[in-house]
């Protein structure tokens, strides 16, 4: 016999232990926002929301569940007796009668409902990165030489691309880079087909293809990674997936969605018989122009004869020569006057400067008298008795010495 020691295990109120079981439940992060798969066994709708409990088929278990007035608008689906679908929602507890209820915020359809929700999660997702933008997509080269195939080698749509090429570009080098199109495998298989492809470098154009089929055959072409494969290629890349009504994420992430492999294959490089229409049309256009400028020449050439004509430009040679001579004239004589200007002006300076020439004035008479040192002398008081002189006469010279100096009279 066991005996409890009640200082061990302390008791809880029935309050304490509601609150405590309301904190796991409602502070756990998992039930905060959880998804839930079920049958409706019950519905009631009331003036504040619609009542119902969800049903585990196989086990038989349920939950209660309410969505309220506020938020039954907002619903992709209203949920009824008997169906089976997936509601988000909360856990929540109410203490006052000791339960729990899942609060509903959405609910769907299940099975083909969990798996459009997912794939609008992801596209809204991948679309606010900007992998969808049209700014981001890129023109494909106008005349690729080399273009590569990223598809199963056992898929027809390898075999249209193959067919396709041949008819529309002849001898257009095509490389083939097998993929599983698929099944689980599939999405890694095609993401390494597109990263051989980068590495090889030779292509210039990457179409990714894949024929028709159920939409869960195509659901590969939904996978995040190969959505981010196919926007982040730095070749261009055009998709040809399923039929024309199919529109995968890799279809909106590709810079050209053609939807078929045969349309992808047309898409993706121009027609040769087109590029030779279009090389004639430019060439009938050239000589068009060719012709047009050429008898815009003539015209040219035509009134410019014309205008030739009607100048008379040997009468315009005589004015202009006879104009020449006038200017030559008028030239010749203001130099003639300047240089007898000047002829004058040199002939008055040479008698000025005769008048100045000491030795004019020694030869009509008079005598230049120096001192020992060759300066003049022209005051007998600036000389002294005994003193030397230097007398320059007409012709020749006389060496005198002073006896008597005589001062200039009052």
């Amino acid at each position: 016999m066991t005996s409890l020691d009640s200082t061990a295990l302390p008791a809880l109120s029935v309050g304490g232990l509601v609150d405590y079981i309301k904190a796991v439940l409602e502070d756990d992060p998992t039930l905060a926002q959880v998804w839930v798969v079920g049958e409706v066994s019950s519905a009631n709708n009331h003036p504040k929301g619609l009542f119902f409990t969800l049903t585990d088929p196989d086990t038989g278990a349920a939950i209660s569940c309410v969505v309220w007035r506020s938020q039954q608008a907002r619903l992709t689906t209203k949920p009824a007796l008997g169906d089976q679908v997936i509601v988000l929602g909360t856990v929540k507890v109410y203490p006052q009668r000791s339960s729990y209820q899942l609060s509903v915020w959405q609910a769907l359809p299940s099975g083909d409902g969990l798996k459009a929700l997912r794939y609008r999660q992801l596209r809204q997702r991948l679309a606010a990165e900007g992998l969808f933008d049209a700014e981001f997509k890129r023109p494909l080269p106008g005349l690729p030489q080399t273009l590569a195939v990223v598809s199963s080698p056992q898929a027809a749509a390898w075999g249209d691309i193959q067919r396709s090429l041949r008819q529309h570009h002849p001898g257009l080098h095509i490389l083939f880079s097998p993929a599983t199109v698929q099944g689980d495998t599939a999405p890694d298989s095609i993401v390494a087909a597109i990263e051989r492809v980068v590495a090889d470098g030779r292509a210039e154009v990457v179409i990714v293809a894949r024929g028709g089929g159920a939409s869960e055959d195509l659901a590969c072409f939904d996978d995040e990674r190969v959505v981010r494969a196919v926007a982040n290629c730095p070749i261009p890349v055009v998709t040809g997936i399923g039929h024309q009504r199919d529109e995968s994420l890799a279809d909106l992430a590709a810079d050209l969605c053609a939807h078929t492999p045969t349309a992808a294959a047309v898409a993706a490089v121009p027609a040769l018989a087109d590029l030779l229409d279009a090389h004639r049309q430019r060439a009938s256009l050239v000589k068009t122009l060719v012709a047009e400028h050429l008898l815009n020449a003539q015209d040219d050439v035509q009134r410019l004869s014309q205008r030739l004509l009607r100048v008379r430009l040997d009468q315009r040679m005589q004015q202009q020569v006879a104009h020449l001579t006038q200017l030559k004239r008028r030239l010749t004589q203001g130099v003639q006057v300047e240089l007898r200007q000047a002829s004058d002006r040199t002939q008055a300076l040479r008698s000025h400067l005769m008048t100045l020439d000491p030795d004019a004035v020694v030869r009509r008479g008079y005598a230049l008298v120096r001192d020992s040192a060759g300066q003049l002398v022209t005051q007998a008081a600036n000389t002294s008795p005994g003193q030397t002189l230097q007398i320059q006469l007409a012709q020749g010279h006389l060496t005198v010495q002073v006896t008597h100096v005589h001062p200039p009279p009052e």
